[in-house]
């Protein structure tokens, strides 16, 4: 039987899949993933339950560090960060994130009941998510410490992250200049549903710690048009900003041009809407593992500005998914 958990509670058992957002302004309770390259999945769930005592406490056995490929190795990944340097100087764009794929062999589906329970003892996360839907071929176990909407009624949030560092005295002024680029992005994307004059942004530049890392965290909100509901605002804010680039179009050109892999569900979306209260809450699909055709994934990137340096972004990279290569 398919279940999702999301913080505190399971939802268990599925009713009908479909990629369709309106069913999300139906009825019900729907587990949602969407794909970095737009693929939408709707599983509206049957019953719920108390997170307590669901996850398997035995342990996880992840892939040896040598059973993992890298969809970019260092020399392609921080010539891509060159190029990204080079579009920016010729006006093309003002910042890119670039990201690459690990991928592991593993031939039968992973035990997500040990790994969720793994990622929450050793990388515990605010917006943590864990979907074994067999019925919507989705196997995903994520950390993601990043809110992509939260909708309650016509008011939506989103919580934009640019800006990693192990500390917050690693933070420096290229982090904050990228965070400001995509609250400006954001602010742009949600202004497309908005009634005008209502998006904010209440809090800009905010530290906040992560298991082995620190992030610079803003907060943009908007209050919805009358008639506007998750399809018009999934059509406005997807993919989200943070993890594609400045302006977007242009971003998801060099995306395009420069990585050699889908991302899929990585950098997507993932969460739930509960469809009779016109509440949800969907994260940003990274620090997250995806299971398909016998292949473990697993994404890592990071933001492209002209303060860049090569060496310093994939390092970045390394520092995303260290931690999480180690739970058990």
């Amino acid at each position: 039987m398919g279940w999702a958990a999301f913080g505190d509670r399971v939802l268990v058992g599925v009713a009908d899949v479909t990629d369709d957002p309106a069913a999300l302004e139906s009825s019900g309770t729907w587990a949602v993933v969407q794909t970095f390259e737009g693929r939408l999945t709707c599983a509206r769930m049957i019953s719920e339950r108390p997170v307590a005592g669901w996850y398997d406490d035995r342990g996880w056995q992840m892939p040896t560090p040598d059973a993992w490929t890298t969809s970019l190795d260092r020399a392609a990944y921080e010539k891509g960060v060159a190029v990204i340097r080079e579009r920016i100087a010729a006006g093309d764009v003002y910042q890119v994130n670039l990201c690459r794929m690990l991928t592991a062999d593993l031939p039968s589906a992973p035990d997500l009941r040990a790994l969720g329970g793994a990622l929450s003892r050793g990388n515990p996360a605010p917006y943590a998510a864990t979907i074994d839907l067999p019925e919507a071929e989705l196997c995903i176990a994520s950390a993601s410490p990043e809110l992509f909407l939260d909708r309650d009624g016509a008011t939506v949030t989103s919580g934009p992250i640019k800006g990693t560092a192990r500390e917050p005295s690693g933070l420096s002024d290229k982090d904050r200049a990228e965070n400001i680029m995509i609250v400006d992005l954001v602010r742009n994307d949600l202004a497309h549903v908005a009634t005008t004059g209502t998006v904010r942004v209440p809090s800009l530049l905010r530290v906040e710690e992560h298991p082995g890392l620190v992030h610079l965290v803003s907060t943009v909100s908007a209050e919805l048009r009358p008639g506007t509901g998750w399809p018009e605002l999934l059509a406005a804010a997807s993919p989200a900003g943070s993890v594609s680039g400045a302006p977007k179009l242009s971003a998801l050109r060099v995306i395009e041009e420069l990585e050699t892999a889908p991302r899929g569900v990585y950098c997507g979306a993932l969460g739930w809407v509960d469809a009779d209260r016109k509440v949800g809450r969907l994260a940003v699909g990274i620090r997250t593992f995806s299971w398909t055709d016998g292949r473990l994934h697993l994404g890592t990137g990071a933001g492209i500005t002209w303060g860049s340096e090569p060496a310093a972004e994939w390092e970045e990279t390394e520092l995303k998914v260290r931690r999480l290569l180690a739970v058990r």
